[in-house]
């Protein structure tokens, strides 16, 4: 007794140093609307225990304190009122339940002048969970491992909840990874509808000022996964609380915000927990010391940082490269582009890490490495090498759609990597079934873009494989897709006569002529028409497509040098021409007319003397480096078209690369120039030297 009596003064006095507030908040688990409060000051502590004894029923728990008080009879459908007395150290919310026949307490004064304090308690067993009934704390693995559905999480919870109450929620999203889509939209609706599951909410709101900062997060990041739509008051509650708390942050928890983050929508509570991380993290980032931590933080920490807190992050990753792993190398790239930071150090080094350790990297990460590289424009030929000699090397292993989403990836970089684009073609030709109609249209893009069949062995075998599994889709393919497809096979100089028939139905013209996308469908049709005119391809129909005129590109700006340059060689500017336009819409640089023997350049005043048969047209293109493949002289695809056509129009094809003319001096261009227009008889002896060399 006396024990008991001690223990009821050390809680009183630890009431009579506190200032408490009572607080009475309408919780809507799911509502949008904010917590109704009314204050009401109890500064002393005979305020307190009248309040106490007009109460019908009190929640307490006497361990550093939280006490939920709740008035009887005022209990609505879906609304529960409760008053919370905060205390100076809030560890958690126990529920005890009483009934209301109890008497709270009772106070007899003994002979000693002592006071006795008896506890009486009338309750049934339902409601009082005493030492032997009581619940024991359950883990989120527990419950994932002992339920196997959303419902079975929520039933364990509504038996006998335990704190803290974002294991339930963890718990259902590790279930959740384990399903199908469909099952997860069939268990969400389960959820929801589950009687419990408001009540999980009110306890998980209600805990979100005790519990760990960490389950507090953990908590979070499920219920944001679970699809819980964001503008609810719990996910609201959840982030205003994380920003009260987020000086709390560990290197686990900043890992796990930024997971947090990364997942939630755009909205004004998110961006406020947004600034607070990055003020968090410029305070804090020496002292990270998980490398997987630091980059979760700088993957999260968005392209629109200042640039100060990105160089930050960059020394920090810099000092800790001893420590990269392989796994940490390969995920630097994605990081790196998802805060959009070009840091050509620790792109060259992880690079080396990469290719030092590609067996067994899988085709996932090389593909997200060269997305990466592509959204960084950053072109490091010997790792795009690397990756493609590997996954040629070890081309059997690998399956026919993995092989063609890394050569998308190529060509998005404008690579072309020949052994593997070879061993792929032989693959299309020996396993036709392997085609769809997603995977012809991609593979038609790929080897038209990068002007790759030109050269093959197998070039007629491929092409007439493609052209006979297009022709088996035509019953069902879009009429963009179809033009697409038709558009690649122009590229490639190969003219399938199903295809374009179908292509040039009127009903199929009139779609592509009144879609959102006209300007490039009528772009690819002008090509097609061309095509169909110039190539040297045997058409059974006359056609006539009645094509709306494309718009004019304003004229550009020819290169200052390459005129220079030419006006030096040539005499003067009468003896060529700049900014030429020819149908369907192709520019010429500048245009140059000579004699057939390339020995003399004619001036544009002489040229209408001289018999068309007798003058040989010239056309100098000023290319730049993104009209060939990456690290090559090998034309792309419009290019290689645009010279054949040039050709079947009479001309003969200069080109002249930007990026090597603006390197040489005058006196080297000038020379340059002259062995390209002039035949070789035509030349002085220093110029032949030149060339030959």
């Amino acid at each position: 007794m006396r024990n008991k009596a001690g223990s009821l003064f050390w809680n009183l006095k630890q009431f009579r140093t506190l200032v408490l507030t009572s607080r009475t908040m309408r919780l809507y688990p799911l509502g949008l609307c904010k917590p109704k409060i009314v204050y009401s000051d109890w500064n002393t502590l005979n305020d307190f225990c009248k309040r106490m004894q007009s109460s019908g029923i009190i929640r307490y728990l006497f361990q550093d304190a939280f006490i939920l008080k709740s008035d009887v009879g005022f209990q609505k459908k879906g609304i529960s009122t409760v008053t919370a007395l905060r205390i100076d150290r809030l560890l958690c919310a126990r529920r005890l339940s009483f009934d209301s026949k109890q008497s709270l307490v009772s106070v007899d004064k003994s002979n000693d002048g002592l006071k006795k304090v008896n506890f009486h308690h009338e309750v049934s067993n339902e409601d009082v969970l005493n030492n032997k009934t009581k619940p024991n704390r359950i883990s989120n693995s527990t419950l994932s491992q002992e339920c196997n559905s959303f419902s079975d999480v929520l039933d364990t919870f509504s038996k006998a909840p335990t704190f803290p109450s974002s294991n339930y929620f963890t718990a259902m999203w590790t279930i959740a990874k384990r399903l199908s889509d469909e099952q997860k939209r069939f268990e969400k609706q389960l959820m929801f509808s589950h009687p419990a599951f408001n009540q999980l909410c009110e306890h998980t709101m209600r805990e979100a000022k005790i519990m760990q900062y960490k389950y507090l997060l953990f908590s979070l990041h499920a219920i944001v996964k679970l699809g819980i739509p964001q503008n609810t008051l719990l996910v609201q509650t959840l982030l205003r609380v994380t920003q009260e708390r987020i000086n709390e942050c560990d290197d686990v928890c900043l890992s796990v915000l930024s997971t947090v983050l990364e997942a939630m929508e755009p909205c004004r509570n998110v961006h406020v927990l947004q600034a607070g991380f990055r003020i968090l993290v410029d305070q804090q980032v020496w002292k990270i010391e998980d490398v997987l931590t630091l980059q979760a933080v700088m993957k999260c920490i968005g392209k629109d940082a200042p640039n100060a807190l990105k160089r930050k992050l960059e020394m920090k990753a810099l000092k800790e490269l001893d420590r990269f792993s392989v796994v940490n190398s390969q995920h630097m790239f994605e990081v790196l582009a998802a805060m959009n930071h070009r840091s050509l150090i620790l792109l060259n080094e992880c690079s080396k890490m990469v290719l030092g350790n590609i067996h067994g990297c899988p085709l996932k990460i090389m593909i997200n490495i060269l997305q990466s590289c592509k959204d960084l424009r950053y072109y490091n030929l010997d790792l795009f090498k690397g990756l493609a000699d590997y996954v040629a090397t070890t081309f059997d292993i690998w399956k026919f759609k993995k092989v063609l989403f890394l050569l998308v990836s190529f060509e998005n970089l404008g690579f072309q990597p020949v052994d593997l684009m070879d061993l792929f073609m032989k693959r299309i030709v020996e396993e036709p079934e392997s085609l769809n109609m997603k995977s012809i249209i991609s593979i038609l893009h790929v080897y038209s873009t990068l002007n790759h069949v030109y050269k093959c062995q197998n070039k007629e075998q491929f092409l007439e494989v493609m052209a006979s599994a297009l022709t088996g889709y035509l019953h069902c393919i879009s009429s963009k897709n179809l033009l697409d497809a038709v558009y690649s096979f122009c590229l490639m100089n190969y003219f399938p006569l199903a295809p374009i028939n179908h292509l040039l139905q009127k009903n199929v013209l009139s779609e592509l002529l009144t879609s959102d996308d006209m300007g490039k469908n009528v772009h690819k049709l002008h090509i097609l028409d061309t095509c169909l005119k110039l190539d040297d391809i045997v058409y059974h129909k006359d056609i006539d497509l009645s094509l709306p005129q494309l718009p004019q590109e304003p004229p550009s700006l020819p290169n200052a040098k390459v005129a220079e340059v030419l006006s030096s060689l040539l005499g003067g500017e009468g003896h060529f021409s700049k900014n030429v336009y020819l149908p369907p819409n192709y520019h010429i640089d500048f245009e140059i007319r000579m004699d057939t023997n390339r020995n003399q350049v004619l001036s544009l005043s002489d040229v209408d003397t001289t018999s068309v048969t007798d003058i040989q047209r010239v056309a100098v293109l000023c290319v730049p480096k993104s009209a060939y493949c990456l690290g090559s002289s090998h034309p792309r695809g419009f290019l290689a078209m645009k010279m054949r056509h040039l050709n079947a129009m009479g001309f003969r094809v200069i080109l002249v690369n930007n990026w090597e003319m603006d390197r040489l001096e005058m006196e080297d261009a000038v020379t340059f120039l002259k062995t390209k227009i002039y035949s070789v008889e035509a030349l002085p002896a220093a110029a032949v030297n030149l060339q030959s060399t």
